[in-house]
């Protein structure tokens, strides 16, 4: 993914500690690095990478005017009158520094075991198709032993029933013409217990769940929480993992992919508001695959996501169909 596009800028003022005043401009948000450009001048001020923050904290500047402060290689950077508010970028700038922080580590894991683990996967690839191929021999030979078992069960079935038959003639008077089972009266009847069916919903497995921050609506708040795919629909949890929302398949009307990392979820309605989520997530590019295969009529890209939905034909798309097909 291109280290350009920009995920979201907020006005605010960053304080510039040379000349120990606070300069008016944009803080922006890239997938990899946060920048500060001055309103006047243009002057990129802030260029930093995600990996290389300390700490990320909401602070308060002369103990009056709230800020959001980030360290940077021992070097605090202050930013204060965020719009629309500092939750709201304080919850986007953390959930992505998180992420940035995860992959790295997860990444530098990977390096670091990948040959000594080489050698080992491959011995236990081995050995497990060697247990599979003897595992499918003894289910072939079990599966012979099932056939013939019930096949001796029906054959012992039929015997009972020409038995019952016959005793049942047998008991009967040779004079009375009908059978004794229509004047014997039956003890008492219980009607079978039918098992009640499983719900489906909770045997249903999950194709892949992210964190995102959630905004509802035209709410300014933007808090995180979880987003989880389902074969079924969608559902939208709050950071708690308590459900906010449900989305089956036929609910959904519209999905606007607005960038790679940003969608928006609406159900309409007649007579009431629509029911409406946007989402942003770090690891969004790995759902609007998915989302395609499952929502292809009602999906659709908008301009600064039409790059991503062509760039991406081979590698992500292959991820998303073994996903969903998985």
């Amino acid at each position: 993914m291109n280290e350009d596009i920009r995920i979201h800028s907020w006005p605010c003022s960053y304080y510039l500690d040379a000349s120990k005043q606070w300069i008016p401009g944009k803080l922006s948000l890239t997938p990899l690095s946060i920048r500060f450009t001055a309103d006047k001048t243009g002057e990129l001020l802030v260029d930093f990478h995600l990996s290389g923050i300390s700490e990320i904290k909401k602070e308060s500047s002369h103990l009056i005017f709230s800020s959001i402060t980030i360290l940077e290689k021992s070097t605090k950077h202050w930013f204060s009158s965020l719009h629309p508010n500092r939750n709201v970028v304080f919850n986007i700038l953390e959930h992505f520094w998180r992420e940035q922080l995860l992959s790295s580590q997860e990444a530098g894991a990977g390096a670091a075991l990948e040959s000594s683990k080489g050698k080992e996967l491959t011995g236990l690839l081995e050995g497990s198709q060697k247990r599979l191929e003897d595992t499918a021999k003894v289910l072939h030979s079990q599966g012979e032993q099932f056939d013939n078992i019930m096949r001796g069960l029906h054959k012992i079935e039929g015997d009972m029933d020409v038995a019952d038959r016959l005793l049942t003639e047998l008991e009967s008077p040779s004079w009375w013409p009908f059978s004794t089972k229509l004047w014997k009266i039956p003890l008492e009847s219980k009607p079978k217990e039918t098992p009640t069916a499983p719900d489906p919903k909770t045997q249903e497995g999950i194709l892949l769940r992210i964190p995102v921050i959630i905004t509802h609506r035209t709410d300014s708040s933007a808090k995180p929480g979880k987003l989880t795919l389902l074969p079924s629909g969608l559902e939208i949890r709050d950071c708690n993992s308590q459900l906010l929302h449900r989305f089956e398949s036929r609910d959904v009307d519209d999905i606007w992919v607005h960038t790679p990392y940003e969608i928006s979820i609406r159900q309409r309605f007649i007579g009431k508001p629509d029911n409406s989520y946007r989402l942003l997530a770090a690891r969004m590019p790995e759902v609007i695959p998915i989302l395609e295969m499952q929502f292809s009529k009602k999906i659709q890209f908008l301009e600064d996501a039409l790059g991503f939905a062509g760039a991406r034909k081979s590698p992500q798309e292959d991820l998303g169909t073994s996903v969903w097909q998985a």
